[in-house]
């Protein structure tokens, strides 16, 4: 054994006994929320965990709307802005990092609470709530869209059961929701540490997968025997309208990435506990957001290319045609099947931060929320039942991520990191930041107000065109 890493051993010994000494001054059980506690999926990861865990919590429904912005922006523009969401996220998830290790804030809500006082850090609770509670209306609508079907145009999409068993009371939208909301939702957010669901996370992602390796497959296929035609390039202009209706993909894709209040909470922890070179944490958020872009050109390429100008909104719903080759019918149900699946089981992993933070912001100074039975469970409850009811007055998922995706996903991912950097409270942002920080809102607020505006001239021009 050397001089050096008997030192290493010193260190490690000395640390360990610092933390005896903490925990036997602390008392048994906390009496109050902490003020910057964050959320513990991430504690003690390795770097390959790490990297699976951050890319699960990215990789959501987000992925299913991505073929339909293949389809306005075109092929090459598509994955230009893919790649681009993906750069610009690392850079705002850095900003975070770095300000945070400054600040000694362990989490996102600590740092803006540091930064613009508790308003601040409350503005962000309520961005975290409506961020995630549209998204899991997004996941139950597609759900319903693959078990129950749905309507596209005046065009019926049939879902797996009511092509199986035909159309029956008992496989309608609303009652099969209301099953899986209380058979499968209800039991696994009823679980009260993220750490018992980390065998569904690690089925959910095979899952996905398993979507990915049928869609790549069958378009593959079809592309050897000559039945697809060549999509898309670019974009179809044609007047302004056409030109404004392209920022509508902004808001898809700001949500498809949006991570960044799972990543600060695991870069601090994890620093201490397992990644003990912090400069590893920038490499997991490179590496994780480098393995979900990679899984976001693969799925909007393949699937724009099997479906075309037919892709819907949730590319789910097309898979209830005849595909035209060997099996067809029962890749379709594998393909569906499998990523619902993966959803139901990704519901809880988002859900647990959701009600984390409303507990945040309705009660602060309310002892842990796992030591309170009736509030967990009050809750739990109400949150389930505002997202059963929009999954099933919601028409789509292209509505719930235009609304969250223009709201409160930009400001989460670009917004609040870019004023963090602007507001620079401890003087450490160089010029280079606070160009990026303005670039961030200017093009957050200008793209989300011009696809707010694109989505409201088309509703007025829809609903008015009958009368005319």
């Amino acid at each position: 054994m050397t001089i050096g890493s008997l030192k290493q051993a010193k260190e490690k010994k000395s640390r360990k006994n610092l933390k005896a000494v903490v925990d036997e001054q602390s008392p048994l059980l906390p009496t109050k929320h902490k003020e910057d506690a964050g959320f513990d999926e991430f504690d003690g990861a390795s770097f390959s965990g790490a990297v699976f865990n951050l890319s699960t919590t990215i990789v959501g429904a987000g992925i299913m709307a991505l073929p339909a912005t293949m389809k306005s922006l075109g092929l090459i523009l598509g994955i230009a802005v893919i790649i681009f969401m993906a750069f610009l996220t690392e850079a705002s998830i850095e900003l975070l990092i770095r300000f945070s290790r400054t600040s000694k804030s362990v989490s996102y809500g600590g740092l803006m609470g540091d930064t613009f006082g508790k308003y601040g850090k409350m503005l962000l609770q309520i961005c975290i709530l409506v961020n995630n509670i549209g998204v899991l209306v997004v996941y139950m609508i597609i759900i319903g869209d693959v078990l129950s079907g749905t309507n596209s145009s005046g065009v019926h999409h049939a879902g797996v059961l009511e092509g199986w068993f035909g159309p029956h009371w008992w496989n309608s939208r609303f009652f099969v929701l209301l099953v899986t909301t209380l058979g499968i939702f209800a039991p696994l957010a009823s679980l009260k540490r993220i750490d018992s669901l980390r065998y569904t996370s690690a089925l959910s992602v095979a899952l996905a997968v398993v979507f990915l390796v049928v869609t790549v497959g069958i378009t593959i296929f079809k592309l050897m025997n000559g039945t697809i035609l060549l999509p898309r390039l670019l974009p179809d202009v044609y007047d302004v309208t056409s030109f404004l209706k392209l920022f509508t993909v902004v808001p898809v894709l700001v949500t498809a990435y949006i991570c960044h209040y799972n990543v600060k909470s695991f870069a601090v922890h994890s620093i201490e506990n397992e990644l003990e070179d912090s400069t590893k944490i920038r490499a997991v958020v490179q590496s994780s957001l480098a393995l979900c872009s990679s899984v976001y050109v693969l799925t909007s390429l393949f699937g724009f290319l099997l479906f075309g100008d037919a892709t819907l909104d949730d590319v789910l719903s097309n898979f209830d045609t005849n595909l035209g080759i060997p099996l067809g019918s029962l890749l379709n149900d594998i393909v569906r099947v499998s990523y619902a699946a993966h959803l139901m089981l990704v519901f809880p992993i988002v859900f647990y931060p959701l009600r984390l933070n409303l507990d945040g912001l309705l009660f602060p100074s309310a002892r842990p929320l796992t030591f309170d039975n009736l509030r967990f469970a009050s809750l739990s409850s109400g949150l389930i039942a505002i997202i059963f009811l929009g999954a099933n007055f919601i028409p789509s998922i292209w509505d719930a991520f235009q609304f969250t995706g223009a709201t409160a996903a930009v400001c989460i991912g670009f917004i609040f990191p870019a004023a963090v950097t602007l507001r620079d409270r401890y003087g450490i942002a160089t010029k280079k930041d606070k160009i990026l920080g303005i670039f961030m809102i200017v093009l957050a607020v200008f793209s989300n107000v011009v696809a707010i505006y694109s989505d409201a001239y088309s509703l007025i021009k829809k609903n008015s065109s009958p009368s005319e």
